[in-house]
């Protein structure tokens, strides 16, 4: 059974083939859909084809030039949220969030961030808590983490076969 509510993942400049064919397979694992916006690989990528393990043929996926755009086009297709992941200042906690759907997801570049334009063009920011000293973890982990607790907020009987 899938589960009613709208997912879509907007890919902000990942470098990493291996992260995005990581961030692939979770969308397909949640039904989840995918923009890979700027030199994010997509499906067509060598290096993508490997480690998405397929799931690049078979998760709807749109590309934009510009993270902004993607968040642009969605809001234009009445997305009822669009939230950035990053651990900005005043950032929900992932499983304290009320979330609205259908639902968007903005995952940045781990050097660079995201835009700075698309996170004001956002509705509000979600993070998970960091304890240690770099406060970093992979974008490929934070995508899993974020992604199963609005999978979390959804009745269970709507996500699970």
């Amino acid at each position: 059974m899938e589960h009613t509510h709208k997912i879509t993942l907007i890919l902000d400049r990942l470098r990493s083939a291996h992260n995005t064919g990581n961030i692939f397979r979770l969308a397909e694992a949640v039904g989840a859909e995918l923009c890979v916006c700027g030199y994010t690989p997509g499906p067509g990528h060598p290096k993508l084809v490997k480690t998405a393990m397929g799931t690049d043929q078979v998760v709807p996926c749109r590309h934009f030039e510009t993270s902004f755009d993607a968040v642009q086009a969605l809001r234009q297709e009445g997305y009822a949220m669009i939230l950035a992941v990053d651990s900005l200042p005043g950032a929900g906690l992932a499983w304290e969030m009320q979330y609205r759907f259908p639902l968007a997801l903005v995952l940045g570049n781990e050097a660079l961030g995201i835009l700075p334009e698309t996170v004001a063009a956002c509705d509000g920011t979600v993070a998970l808590p960091m304890f240690g000293k770099k406060a970093s973890i992979n974008v490929g982990n934070a995508a899993a983490a974020v992604l199963y607790a609005v999978v979390a907020s959804a009745p269970l009987k709507e996500c699970i076969p």
